[in-house]
C-alpha cells in the first residue's frame, strides 16, 4: 500500500489528516494509504483526544518529532492562515508559529515552506486592510535568510519564490532597498563563497529588470561594475556579459556610457570565447542604450571585433545579431518610417511639400536647390499625407529620395566633425575657382555622357550647402559613384543609381566619357569630399583590411560575385557593417561560420532595409534577391512571411519593380512558403496600385491547391484573407472571382473550414448590398440556395440556416430576406437532422424575430414555426428556440 507522503510525491497532492487521527507519531503514515487523496488539509486542528485548542493542535504537529508531520503543516499553512484569518490575534499567533518554523533543521521542511510564501504572500496583499505589514514582518526575513541557506534546495526555492514576489509586486520598494539588496550585495562581496557568489550574481541580474532605476543606479551598479571584472571567477564575468544590455536599458544612456561602456569593451576581449559571444549576444540592448556617436564611433569598431573573432562561436553570434545591431542606427527622421503602439510599420506624418516635389524639380533639369522651410508638420492631415506619399512614389529614383524636412534631423548632425565641415567647404571653394577657370565645360555638348556629367555635377553643386546634413551625403556619395561610372565606364558598374538619370547611358559613349580628363578629375575631387576623406570616427571604426582578414581566416576572405559588383555605397550606417552583412549570403560563411547564416540574414534584413531607408535599397536588392532563390526552403519561408513589412518600406514602386517578382515566386513554391505570403496577403496587395492588385483575382484559385489535401490549416487561412480581402476590390471582382472560391471552401471536409467560410459568404453579401448590386446579391442567394438549402447532405443544409443569420449583420433589407431567404429557412424547420434545426431556431429566434416588424408578411408563418421549434423533440432545439434574444447568445460552433 502507497504511503501519503508518496501521494505527496507521485500524485502532486497536498497530504491531509483525517478526522480521529490526530497524532501521526501514534497511528503511523501506512495506516493512511491510498485514501489521502480525499482528506481534508487542515483536519488535524479539529478536535480530538488531545483536548488541545486549535492553535495548540497546530504547535504540536509544526514541531513534532516527525518530520513528516512538519512537512505536513509546511504545505498546509495557506490553508491554517485562512482558518484564523478571522481573529487578528490568532493570525499572529500563527504568523509567529511560521516563524519558528522557518528555522527547522530538516532542509526538506524549509523547502516547502518557502514553497508556499508566494501564495501567502497574495493571500496577505489581498487581506492587506487586516494585515498590513504581516507579509514584510514575518515572511520577507525569511525569503532573505533562505538565500543564504547552506541547503542548495533551499537557496534555489527561495531564489524562485523571490522573483515571484517580485514579478507580482508583492514586496515593497522599502524592503527590496534595505533588506533583499543588502543580502545580494553582501553574497557578491569578493571574500563570498564561490557558490553564493555565483548564485548571487545571476539573482542580482534577474530582480534588476524588476526594480526601479534609482535602485538600480545606486544601489547595485557599482556592484556590477566590479563583478563585470572578477578576475577569480569567470562564471561572474560571464553571467554579467548575459545580462549587460539588462542592465544598460535600465540606468539609461548616461551611466551606460560613463560607467558600463568600458567594462563592456573589457568584456568583449575577453580571454574565454563564451564571454565574448555573451557580449555579441546582447549588443543590440547596449547600442539601444547609447547616443548615436558611441554607436558609430565606438559600438561599431567593437563589434566589427566580435565578427572577426578567432572563435566560430563568437562569430556565429555576431552574424545573427548584425542586423538587429544595424537597426539600432535607424532614424524616423530619415527613414520616413515609424512603428505604431501596436507594432504596425506606418509612414511618418506630415511631410512638407517643399520637400516633398524636390525629387520631380531635380529629375527634370537637376536645377532645384534644397529649400530650409520651417513649416509645422502637424498641420498637415490625412489627405495630404497620402497624396504626397503617392507623389513620392511616383517619381522616386535612386538619386532622389523624398525624406522630412532637413531642420528635423538636426539631432544626428552632432556626431560630424566640425573641422571636416570647415574642409568640405574649402574643398567647394578651391572646386568652384577652378570651375571658373574652365567656363567650357559645363557649356560643352560634344557628346551625351558629357551632357550627363554635367546635369550630375549641377545636382552636386546644389547639395553642397547641405554637406553637413547626413543624408545629403549619401545622395552626394550615390551621384559620385555615378559619376565616376560615367567616366570609367565599366559594364559592371551598372545598377539603380543610373536607373532614371538621363535618356543617354553612360555606357555606350565610353570613348566620350575617357576623353573628358576635367570630368574625371572633378569626380575625383567631389569623392574626395565623401569617400576618401573619412570622419575621425570612421578612421578609428574601420581597421586595416588584412588585419580582419588574418582573424577571420583565409575563408572568410574569399569574395562572393556580388562583391564584384559597384559598391554598396550608403552613410547612414558604418560602410563595413553593411558589407559583412552583404557577406552573409557568400557560401564561404555558411562553411566557416553558421549554416544557417543565410537565414539569419532573411530574418533581419527588413531592419536593415528600414535602417538604410529606399534610398538605399539598391545596396540591398541582390542579397535580397540571392536569399529569395536560396535552396534552403527556410529561408525563403522566413523572407516569404516578412515581403509585406517590406513592402511598406520601399514603397509602392519599388515594390511592384523589385518585390513583385519574388512574390510571385513565392506564390509557386512549397507550401511551407507558400502559406508566409498568404498569412499576410491582404497586407501585401493593399500596397499595389489597383491594376496590378486586379492581376492576383485570377491566381487566388491557386491557394486551393496544395502539396498535402489534409493541410486544412492552408485552406482557413485563405478563407481568413479573402474576408480581409473583399474590400480591395469591386464588387464586380468579388462577385466573379472570390464567389467560386467561397462556395468551394463551404463545402470543405474540414468543419473549421467550413465555419470561416460561411463567415465568408456572409461578407460577401455584405458587399454586395452595400454596394447596391441587389440583383448580383439575388442571384448569390440563389446560388446558394439551390447548393445548401436542397443539398441531400445535412452538413449543406446546416450552412444555410447558419448563413441566413447574415440577417444579423444588417447587411439587408428585411423585405428582400422574407421575400428571399425566410421561405427557405423555415422549410428547414422540419428537417431529419437535430443539428440543422438547432441553427434553424437560433436564426429565427435571435436574428429574425428580433428584427423583425410586427404585421409584416410573415410573421405569422414565423410565430407557427417557432412554436414548433419549441416544442421539438430534441432539449437543444427547443432550447435555442426558447432563448431569450436579450440574453447572451451560446456559440453553436461546436455543432457545425
Amino acid at each position: 500500500m502507497d504511503s501519503p507522503y508518496n501521494c505527496i510525491l507521485l500524485a502532486g497532492l497536498s497530504l491531509y489528516f483525517e478526522d480521529g487521527h490526530d497524532d501521526l507519531d501514534d497511528f503511523g503514515f501506512d495506516d493512511y494509504g491510498s485514501e489521502c487523496d480525499g482528506i481534508r488539509i487542515t483536519a488535524f486542528l479539529d478536535a480530538g483526544q488531545d483536548n488541545l485548542t486549535p492553535l495548540g493542535r497546530l504547535e504540536k504537529y509544526a514541531f513534532s518529532e516527525n518530520v513528516f508531520n512538519r512537512q505536513i503543516v509546511a504545505r498546509g499553512l495557506l490553508d491554517v492562515l485562512r482558518e484564523f484569518s478571522d481573529n487578528e490575534n490568532d493570525f499572529i499567533s500563527v504568523m509567529e508559529t511560521v516563524a519558528r518554523m522557518s528555522e527547522d533543521g530538516e532542509p526538506t521542511v524549509r523547502a516547502e515552506l518557502m514553497e508556499q510564501v508566494p501564495n501567502i504572500a497574495m493571500f496577505l496583499h489581498e487581506s492587506r486592510p487586516n494585515f498590513p505589514a504581516a507579509f514584510s514582518r514575518y515572511l520577507v526575513p525569511i525569503v532573505v535568510r533562505y538565500l543564504t541557506d547552506p541547503n542548495n534546495q533551499v537557496r534555489k526555492t527561495s531564489q524562485a519564490a523571490l522573483l515571484v514576489l517580485l514579478e507580482q509586486g508583492l514586496i515593497s520598494k522599502a524592503d527590496m532597498e534595505t533588506k533583499v539588496c543588502p543580502v545580494l550585495l553582501d553574497l557578491t562581496e569578493p571574500s563570498s563563497d564561490d557558490d553564493y557568489k555565483i548564485e548571487a550574481v545571476s539573482m542580482m541580474c534577474k530582480v534588476v529588470t524588476m526594480l526601479s532605476k534609482d535602485t538600480v543606479e545606486h544601489l547595485l551598479l557599482p556592484r556590477f561594475c566590479d563583478l563585470c571584472s572578477d578576475a577569480r571567477l569567470f562564471q561572474v564575468r560571464k553571467v554579467c556579459a548575459a545580462n549587460f544590455g539588462e542592465f544598460c536599458s535600465i540606468v539609461g544612456q548616461e551611466a551606460t556610457e560613463k560607467l558600463l561602456m568600458p567594462k563592456f569593451f573589457d568584456l568583449c576581449s575577453d580571454s574565454l570565447w563564451g564571454i565574448r559571444k555573451a557580449c555579441a549576444e546582447c549588443f543590440m540592448m547596449v547600442s539601444n542604450s547609447t547616443s548615436p556617436e558611441v554607436r558609430r564611433a565606438k559600438l561599431s569598431p567593437l563589434f566589427i571585433s566580435l565578427i572577426s573573432d578567432q572563435s566560430r562561436w563568437v562569430r556565429q553570434a555576431a552574424f545573427q545579431s548584425l542586423g538587429r545591431f544595424i537597426s539600432t542606427f535607424a532614424n524616423p527622421c530619415s527613414t520616413g518610417l515609424h512603428f505604431r503602439g501596436d507594432g504596425a510599420l506606418l509612414e511618418v506624418p506630415s511631410f512638407d511639400d517643399n520637400y516633398t516635389s524636390v525629387p520631380r524639380e531635380m529629375r527634370g533639369g537637376f536645377t532645384r536647390t534644397f529649400s530650409n522651410s520651417n513649416a509645422s508638420p502637424t498641420t498637415t492631415n490625412n489627405a495630404r499625407n497620402t497624396k504626397d506619399t503617392e507623389q513620392t512614389d511616383e517619381n522616386f529614383n535612386s538619386f532622389n529620395y523624398w525624406r522630412s524636412p532637413l531642420p528635423d534631423i538636426s539631432g544626428e548632425l552632432e556626431m560630424l566633425n566640425s573641422e571636416e565641415s570647415e574642409e568640405v567647404m574649402e574643398q567647394k571653394e578651391t572646386k568652384e575657382e577652378e570651375e571658373e577657370e574652365e567656363p567650357d565645360f559645363h557649356d560643352s555638348k560634344s557628346s551625351p555622357a558629357k551632357a550627363t556629367s554635367d546635369q550630375i555635377q549641377k545636382v552636386l553643386d546644389c547639395l553642397q550647402p547641405h554637406i553637413d546634413d547626413p543624408d545629403v551625403q549619401a545622395q552626394v556619395q550615390v551621384l559620385s559613384a555615378a559619376l565616376k561610372a560615367a567616366q570609367l565606364d565599366s559594364p559592371d558598374d551598372d545598377g539603380p543609381e543610373d536607373d532614371g538619370l538621363t535618356e543617354p547611358e553612360p555606357e555606350e559613349q565610353p570613348e566620350d566619357a575617357i576623353e573628358s580628363p576635367s570630368v574625371e578629375s572633378n569626380s575625383v575631387e567631389v569623392q574626395s569630399e565623401s569617400e576618401e576623406s573619412p570622419t575621425e570616427e570612421e578612421q578609428t571604426m574601420e581597421p586595416p583590411p588584412d588585419e580582419e582578414e588574418g582573424k577571420e581566416g583565409k575563408e572568410d576572405s574569399a569574395h562572393s560575385p556580388m562583391f564584384e559588383d559597384k559598391p554598396k555605397i550608403q552613410n547612414v550606417i558604418p560602410q563595413q557593417l553593411l558589407d559583412q552583412y552583404l557577406s552573409m549570403t557568400d557560401p564561404a560563411r555558411a562553411q566557416t561560420v553558421d549554416t544557417e547564416i543565410a537565414k539569419h540574414c532573411a530574418f533581419s534584413l527588413p531592419g536593415v532595409a528600414l535602417t538604410l531607408g529606399r534610398q538605399n535599397w539598391h545596396c540591398l536588392k541582390d542579397t535580397y534577391e540571392t536569399l529569395a532563390t536560396d535552396v534552403q526552403w527556410k529561408v525563403r519561408r522566413t523572407l516569404a512571411f516578412s515581403i509585406h513589412e517590406l513592402a511598406v518600406i520601399l514603397g509602392d514602386q519599388l515594390t511592384a519593380a523589385d518585390l513583385v517578382p519574388i512574390f510571385n515566386g513565392f506564390l509557386k513554391d512549397l507550401d511551407e512558403v507558400r502559406i508566409g505570403v498568404l498569412k499576410h496577403l491582404y497586407d501585401f496587395l493593399k500596397l499595389l496600385h489597383a491594376d496590378k492588385r486586379r492581376e492576383y483575382l485570377y491566381q487566388l484559385q491557386e491557394f486551393m491547391v496544395t502539396d498535402n489535401s489534409r493541410n486544412w490549416r492552408f485552406r482557413y487561412e485563405l478563407a481568413e484573407q479573402l474576408i480581409l480581402i473583399i474590400e480591395l476590390y469591386s464588387h464586380y471582382d468579388v462577385y466573379d472571382y472570390l464567389r467560386q472560391i467561397a462556395l468551394t471552401l463551404c463545402s470543405d471536409k474540414v468543419s473549421e473550414v467550413r465555419w470561416i467560410s460561411y463567415k465568408l459568404v456572409v461578407e460577401i453579401l455584405q458587399k454586395l448590398y452595400a454596394c447596391g448590386a441587389d440583383d448580383l446579391g439575388l442571384n448569390f442567394i440563389n446560388e446558394l440556395t439551390v447548393r445548401f438549402c436542397h443539398c441531400p447532405k445535412w452538413v449543406g443544409r446546416q450552412a444555410f440556416a447558419f448563413i441566413c443569420q447574415v440577417f444579423e449583420e444588417d447587411c439587408m433589407p428585411m423585405e428582400q430576406f422574407g421575400q428571399h431567404l425566410l421561405p427557405s429557412l423555415l422549410s428547414l424547420s422540419s428537417d431529419p437532422v437535430a443539428n440543422v434545426r438547432v441553427l434553424v431556431a437560433k436564426a429565427l429566434r435571435q436574428s429574425v424575430m428580433e428584427k423583425g416588424e410586427p404585421g409584416c408578411a410573415f410573421s405569422d408563418e414565423l410565430e407557427e414555426t417557432v412554436m414548433a421549434l419549441q416544442s421539438d423533440k430534441d432539449r437543444d432545439v427547443r432550447f435555442f428556440a426558447s432563448l431569450d434574444p436579450n440574453k447572451s447568445l451560446m456559440d453553436t460552433a461546436p455543432l457545425i
